[in-house]
């Protein structure tokens, strides 16, 4: 799935139209909508105008068909993972707060090295 497909539906999720997520962005909705269409590339700046307005991470909007996606099985490791989220949630608040960054941080990283990896031929 490419960026402008996960705007495209995100966009439609959030009930906007073209016209408003260009306003969103300064620019126009011609300009927007080459990038839903993966025609045009999408700045930096406008994933993050769109990741605050919207109160998502940018990674968020990059991969968000693969975060929005249903498992259609679960096995052993997702059980044993459930049980070690079960006990996270147990923690203290900060101390849960502070081990769910680091995860958040190391998952971004990776996701955004594979992204990078899958497009660098585009670039």
């Amino acid at each position: 799935m490419k960026l402008g497909d996960n705007l495209k539906r995100l966009r439609e999720g959030k009930g906007y139209t073209q016209q408003q997520m260009a306003e969103l962005i300064h620019t126009h909705r011609t300009g927007y909508s080459k990038m839903e269409n993966n025609q045009q590339d999408i700045p930096v700046d406008a994933l993050i105008y769109i990741s605050k307005h919207f109160g998502i991470s940018v990674d968020d909007i990059i991969f968000y068909n693969e975060k929005n996606e249903i498992p259609q099985e679960i096995s052993i490791k997702d059980a044993e993972a459930l049980e070690q989220l079960k006990l996270i949630n147990e923690l203290e608040p900060e101390e849960k707060n502070i081990l769910l960054k680091l995860i958040e941080t190391f998952i971004s990283k990776k996701r955004f090295k594979d992204y990078l990896q899958n497009n660098i031929a585009s670039l």
